[in-house]
């Protein structure tokens, strides 16, 4: 295939989404997909509207929870909500694994975490990435897997508090 055949395609999947979706659709699909915060003349140039429309639709999601802004001083930055994505997690969590399941996850989880701070003689992630060789690879993979336990930990825990205060809320 040639770039010109590329884009072609390209510039056909931009017209269909445009033709199939409305204005608000696109910048939503856009705040979905940003982590860091953009601008809204950026999630326009990206949702295909003009920065006005996409700051408008930008701040009706972040009125309704579905977005945050941050900001460096001079321009707002717009991202998908944090706690709505902790949410969704937990009920995704909530509806998959039973309280048993969960608890031995925990137990597993803080076992692994145990294991990194006797191999490496650190108490958290943080402390350990600054003792690592920045020329060699040892220890990035376990720094790295060490921080993402932690954030399952973290998660599986807010399920098991989410889960309590349902049934207490229910009795």
């Amino acid at each position: 295939m040639t770039a010109d055949t590329w884009g072609n395609i390209n510039d056909h999947v931009t017209s269909k989404w445009k033709a199939e979706t409305t204005p608000f659709e696109r910048v939503y699909e856009i705040i979905e997909q940003t982590h860091d915060g953009q601008s809204a003349a950026t999630i326009g140039e990206r949702a295909h509207v003009s920065e006005p429309t996409a700051r408008r639709h930008c701040n009706a999601l972040v009125n309704t929870g579905l977005a945050e802004t941050t900001g460096d001083g001079q321009v707002t930055l717009y991202k998908r909500s944090a706690d709505r994505v902790l949410m969704s997690r937990i009920r995704e969590l909530r509806k998959k694994v039973t309280r048993d399941e969960l608890l031995d996850e925990i137990r597993r989880m803080k076992s692994e975490i145990g294991q990194y701070e006797d191999r490496y003689d650190v108490a958290s992630p943080e402390e350990l990435a600054p003792k690592l060789d920045t020329e060699s690879t040892t220890g990035w993979e376990d720094l790295s897997a060490w921080k993402t336990t932690r954030q399952n930990l973290a998660i599986a825990q807010a399920t098991l508090a989410y889960n309590e205060a349902c049934d207490q809320l229910s009795v």
